[in-house]
Formats: structure tokens, C-alpha cells, sequence
């Protein structure tokens, strides 16, 4: 990594397509060859501790971030309470992974709004506000911050109700993981967006969206206006990550990707 640039690029472990006995290491390996500074994986019970951290050893590469494992199918705001208790557990236990590699952040789908009874637009809110919090003291002891998501889930659709949220928890350790993609469909695009969450985005995942098809795609495939991006994320002092999340494949594709991030964010 360039220690005059602001911004950093990672891939996502699911991006990068290897034969399966391929290895940590060769994941590693690959996400830096093709041109990323780091990488992310997703806890707990998906890798092996010893075995990331000898290939990181071995390969040097930062892993930034960790998402939390099933977070979409375990939920923190299922209408069953175990079910929401593994949920945070799931969460504590990404959080102590994301500290054991030196990750500075969890990634969090906070929930869904799945039933307009059991696990509906309030509920979502309250039961995922009172996992997390249940959640902050371990993060706020392993220097470990939670970056919310709120995409494709029916909760925090508009740039207030996001913010409210965010903004309950008055805590350092809780903040946003900005989806550049998801949200540029939604109250004034992305760069509205980023220009009102300001200092709560933590990390950025990077893709396009096409809005006449209502699909993400890959960059520069669809409608996001990323000179607006650039500035809007200069105008908030953002520095740090950016991960993609487009379509993964093998090294000659993720190159293209580790282009194209680099163009649409205005990294040399």
C-alpha cells in the first residue's frame, strides 16, 4: 500500500475464484497480485485462525474487515429469540476473529423486515438496536467498530431513518458500512448519501446499479455518477477502505476489477 494515498482497495474472499484446494495463502496471494491492497473474509466458523494468520504472515497482505457469518438467515431481529441470540453471538464471535487478524471492522446486516407481524419495519429496528448494544462492549474492548448495513432489507431506506438509527447507540464503535451500489437507487442518489452520513461511514462497499433494471452490477455498468462520488467523499474527508462487491472470477478478471475500482474511485 502507498503511504500517500487516502483511499485503499480490498476484494471480497467469495471474489476470488480458486480450484478448492487451493488454499488461504493462494487467496491471498491472488487478491494481491491482481492489484488489491487488502481483503476481507467473513466469521465465525468459516476459516481456520491458525491458518489465516500464517498465510498472512506468509503473504503480508491487511485483512480489513470481517462479515459476520449467516447474518442474513441467522438474523438479529428473527421473531425467535434463539435465533437472535445466535445471532449475537455470531456477531461477538466475528468481532474477536476480525481483533485475532487485525481487522478494524465487522460488517452487520442488522436485520430484515420479512412479516408485517412478526418481523416487521419496527421491529427490525428495536430487536437489531438491542443485539448490538449487547454486542458494544466486547467491540468497544478489542477496538473492534460494528458497520451497520441496511441494504435490500426494508429498513433505513431513507438518509433520516439511517441516520436515526445510527445515531441511537451514541457510540464510537457503531457506524456505517456504505453500499455505494445499494443505495444510489435511493434518496438522491449515493452522494447525497454520503454526504449526510458523513463521519458515521466506516467503510465502503463499491459496485454500480443499473436503475433501469433495478439490479447492482459491476462498475460502470449501470447509473452511478462516481465524479459525484469522488467529490462527495472528498468533501467528508473519507479515508480508508473500499471493498468491491461485483462479480468475482479468476485473475485476469480480478484485475479489471482492481482497475476499474481504482478508476471509479480516482486512486493513481
Amino acid at each position: 500500500m502507498s503511504s500517500d494515498q487516502n483511499l485503499y482497495i480490498a476484494v471480497k474472499w467469495n471474489m476470488v475464484r480458486l480450484p478448492e484446494d487451493a488454499g488461504v495463502e493462494a487467496m491471498f496471494r491472488t487478491a494481491l497480485d491482481t492489484g488489491f491492497d487488502g481483503i476481507t473474509l467473513t466469521a465465525p466458523g468459516a476459516y481456520d485462525l491458525t491458518e489465516v494468520l500464517r498465510a498472512q504472515d506468509k503473504t503480508g497482505i491487511p485483512i480489513h474487515n470481517i462479515n459476520v457469518a449467516e447474518h442474513w438467515q441467522i438474523r438479529l431481529t428473527d421473531p425467535d429469540p434463539a435465533v437472535r441470540e445466535a445471532a449475537l453471538q455470531n456477531t461477538i464471535g466475528a468481532i474477536e476473529f476480525a481483533h485475532a487478524v487485525g481487522a478494524s471492522s465487522v460488517l452487520q446486516v442488522i436485520g430484515k423486515v420479512t412479516d408485517p407481524e412478526t418481523e416487521n419495519l419496527a421491529q427490525v429496528g428495536q430487536r437489531s438496536a438491542e443485539q448490538l448494544t449487547k454486542a458494544l462492549p466486547t467491540a468497544a474492548r478489542l477496538g473492534v467498530q460494528i458497520a451497520c448495513e441496511n441494504v435490500a432489507n426494508g429498513h433505513g431506506t431513507s438518509i433520516a431513518e439511517w441516520i436515526a438509527y445510527l445515531d441511537q447507540f451514541q457510540s464510537p464503535w457503531v457506524g456505517a458500512f456504505f453500499d455505494i451500489g445499494n443505495h444510489d437507487r435511493f434518496d438522491g442518489g449515493a452522494p447525497a448519501w454520503i454526504r449526510a452520513l458523513g463521519s458515521r461511514i466506516v467503510k465502503i462497499d463499491v459496485k454500480d446499479h443499473d436503475h433501469s433494471a433495478e439490479k447492482n452490477c459491476d462498475l460502470f455498468q449501470g447509473n452511478v455518477d462516481w465524479p459525484g462520488v469522488r467529490q462527495a467523499l472528498t468533501e467528508i474527508g473519507y479515508t480508508g477502505w473500499a471493498t468491491a462487491e461485483v462479480r468475482g472470477g479468476d485473475a485476469a478478471a480480478l484485475k479489471v476489477v482492481s482497475r476499474d475500482m481504482r478508476k471509479a474511485l480516482g486512486i493513481a
